[in-house]
């Protein structure tokens, strides 16, 4: 009985695994769509700094070989430490993964004390898909309020970390959505009903 369980456990990781590379594929042909606030050129530069990186590396060994390592953004300037969750929980398995976390930096920013918080958490996994969903979430507050310091973005990565250590688990991706919906109604931006924070 233990082999069956433990053949359905690695089918399913299996499968997820499968399922973030088809989604990286998917950022790397879209990261011209949205943000991605770091240039190629910038991106070209920090991937030589990753050849120095044996992969797959967890979060906590990126941070300490390239963590002091500037990226400059149409936002700003952003250091890999402010981009990459700082734990051993948090694996990249290649050069290409650490790219897509960073080209956007905000995202990025805001999903780092999210994904930190999640690892004190006993007994639950956050999955890709939830976490892809806490990214888009993430991703259209920053198209919302560019102007305004991604204040947005910050807010429900807050909110989203106070309720980890409140409820002691992950909330979910809806109750995300309905939260950053609200702060955009209650800080004067319009949300339709047909785009991904109409809920």
């Amino acid at each position: 009985m233990a082999d069956k369980k433990r053949d359905r456990d690695k089918q399913g990781h299996d499968a997820e695994r499968r399922q973030q590379n088809r989604d990286t594929a998917t950022e790397l042909e879209r990261w011209g769509e949205t943000e991605p606030a770091v240039p190629p050129d910038v991106l070209a530069e920090f991937e030589t700094e990753l050849e120095a990186v044996r992969f797959p590396a967890t979060g906590a060994e990126l941070v300490a070989a390239i963590g002091d390592h500037e990226l400059q953004s149409v936002d700003g300037s952003y250091s890999v430490d402010a981009l990459l969750p700082e734990t051993a929980g948090e694996t990249f398995d290649s050069p290409t993964a650490v790219r897509v976390q960073v080209q956007r930096p905000a995202v990025a920013a805001a999903m780092k004390p999210v994904v930190e918080a999640s690892k004190t958490l006993s007994n639950v996994e956050f999955s890709w898909t939830q976490r892809k969903a806490y990214e888009k979430t993430f991703q259209a507050l920053k198209a919302i309020d560019a102007d305004d310091n991604d204040e947005g973005v910050e807010a429900i990565s807050d909110w989203i970390v106070e309720w980890i250590h409140t409820n002691e688990q992950l909330p979910r991706s809806r109750d995300v959505r309905r939260q950053a919906a609200k702060f955009c109604r209650t800080n004067g931006y319009q949300v339709r009903s047909d785009e991904w924070l109409g809920i």
